[in-house]
């Protein structure tokens, strides 16, 4: 072989191995940047983990502390709610002029009926205070699913149910011999108030006697089909019934309620220096312990619907 071609082969030779060191330290350079460019990033990603997660948890206390605070605002307004709101007269010169006329025809017409309806045997007004007990429970039970109390209007459901079918339309109760709760009734003024609507005014209606703005208007869902009774006999849902079962009905309840008062109100009257005033509180109470589920009753005879009374 000649020199020169020796020569040549030796400068390939180192040429390569000049390369090769060459792209090795090319490799070695770019994977020592890529080492420190990964660990800076890796450092990086870190710190932006740790920084989103701070503000996760940051942004997940502070959302827990916002739930907690509306919680606790909306039990302390639920609270707040269930507290005796004023009720003011705001018609009290009409309101009198009406009371004045209502105890008229109390004295002339409601009074006389009642004491009538005294005389009567026992069994018969004990059987006709349980018949419109029972129908109330048409009213009641759908306010107490409105009201979210389901296990109440379950009850009242078994109630009706036995009382009407084993206790002949509901003249025995049945129900309560078998142990059931008792009765409590409820109306759609009671439910509006249970959903924090205020009374509004005070008012006297002539016949029917003291009602509220709420309570006067909440008995128009009666007849707007809130009241499976009024339905089938005055709302003509069904050829069986007519308009005079309901009215004869709703005339026998206050019948019933004045009967089972005339005591109470005529020592009321007796002892009161504005009978007007000592009514009015006696409504106001009533209805407030209603609406709050109180175990506490007025001074009455029988704790029925204030509604329903014909005069005081």
């Amino acid at each position: 072989m000649k020199d020169n071609e020796f020569d040549l082969i030796q400068f390939s030779f180192f040429r390569a191995k000049a390369k090769r060191v060459v792209k090795c330290s090319f490799y070695a350079h770019n994977l020592s940047n890529f080492v420190q460019k990964s660990g800076f990033t890796f450092r990086i990603y870190i710190l932006y983990n740790n920084f989103i997660m701070k503000k996760f948890l940051i942004s997940s206390l502070i959302s827990v502390m916002l739930v907690s605070s509306v919680i606790a605002e909306t039990d302390e307004v639920n609270k707040l709610s269930k507290k005796p709101k004023p009720i003011k007269d705001c018609f009290e010169g009409l309101n009198r002029a009406t009371f004045a006329l209502n105890q008229g025809l109390d004295q002339a017409l409601f009074e006389p009926v009642a004491k009538a309806y005294r005389v009567l045997p026992s069994a018969i007004r004990v059987g006709t205070g349980n018949v419109l007990k029972n129908i109330s429970s048409l009213v009641t039970i759908p306010n107490n699913i409105l009201q979210g109390d389901f296990k109440k209007a379950g009850i009242n459901t078994g109630r009706f149910v036995v009382n009407t079918t084993v206790g002949v339309v509901g003249i025995f109760d049945v129900a309560q011999k078998l142990g059931f709760i008792e009765y409590e009734k409820e109306d759609y003024g009671q439910t509006l108030g249970t959903m924090g609507v205020g009374g509004g005014c005070y008012l006297v209606i002539p016949v029917l006697g003291p009602s509220t703005f709420r309570d006067a208007t909440s008995s128009f869902a009666n007849m707007l089909g809130g009241d499976p009774w009024y339905n089938i006999t005055a709302g003509k849902d069904t050829h069986h019934f007519s308009d005079i079962e309901y009215w004869g009905s709703r005339g026998t309840e206050g019948i019933d309620f004045r009967a089972k008062n005339i005591d109470s109100f005529n020592n009321l009257e007796k002892n009161s220096m504005d009978f007007y005033a000592s009514v009015r509180s006696l409504y106001l109470q009533d209805r407030q312990q209603k609406i709050l589920n109180s175990s506490l009753i007025t001074e009455t005879m029988d704790d029925g619907d204030w509604e329903e009374v014909e005069t005081k």
